[in-house]
């Protein structure tokens, strides 16, 4: 594929410890000036890792820290700590990536109606490399509506999941409440229905 200068490609590489049970898509990450950490959900302002941390240690603020020396335009002084992020999901086996490899910011942010996918991400070979992974898990609208394109079946609704075949498996496809701020749901309400889908895997 022949770049376009306003094309943007992945920035990091997709997570996948070999034990993975779940692997967990976005759409596409943030503008690198709201990263405080070179890994998902790097923006202080996105709830993910606070869910998380109320979810498998009952203290949303058990990924955070603070760095005198990182400031993030959005996030102030505040940071998630990467360290602890990859050894929790190493353990837990929790793989991540996104449903997009490359996209226009048509308004420069990572708002999903201003994302214009240019490629998608091969899903397929992803799981080629997680061989015990048979839930997908989408963390907000329009990577659900990409994977739904990409696995050829119908979107679920908000905390549930339906069954498909994909890539010589059977899947069970989770759509989860986006863990961004603007989605109209209070975190209390996210972590709950991040925890019925863990509980269900079994990783809680």
């Amino acid at each position: 594929m022949n770049d376009h200068p306003d094309i943007e490609r992945h920035p990091l590489l997709p997570f996948l410890p070999p034990n993975a049970q779940i692997l967990m898509l976005g759409s596409f990450p943030p503008p690198k000036e709201r990263w405080c950490m070179d890994f998902f959900y790097p923006n202080p302002q996105n709830d993910m890792w606070r869910i998380m941390g109320q979810i498998f240690f009952g203290d949303k603020t058990f990924f955070e820290g603070q760095r005198d020396d990182v400031q993030c335009t959005k996030g102030g002084k505040k940071v998630f700590n990467r360290e602890k992020i990859v050894a929790f999901c190493q353990a837990k086996g929790i793989a991540i990536f996104d449903t997009a490899q490359a996209v226009i910011r048509l308004q420069g942010n990572a708002a999903d109606e201003h994302l214009e996918i240019v490629e998608q991400t091969d899903i397929a070979a992803l799981l080629q490399l997680i061989p015990s992974c048979h839930n997908l898990c989408c963390t907000g609208g329009k990577a659900a509506q990409t994977l739904a394109e990409i696995l050829h079946c119908a979107i679920p609704k908000v905390g549930e999941y339906i069954e498909t075949d994909f890539a010589g498996r059977t899947i069970r496809f989770w759509r989860m409440p986006s863990s961004s701020r603007a989605y109209p749901l209070s975190l209390d309400n996210k972590a709950a229905a991040y925890r019925r889908m863990f509980e269900s895997i079994g990783l809680l």
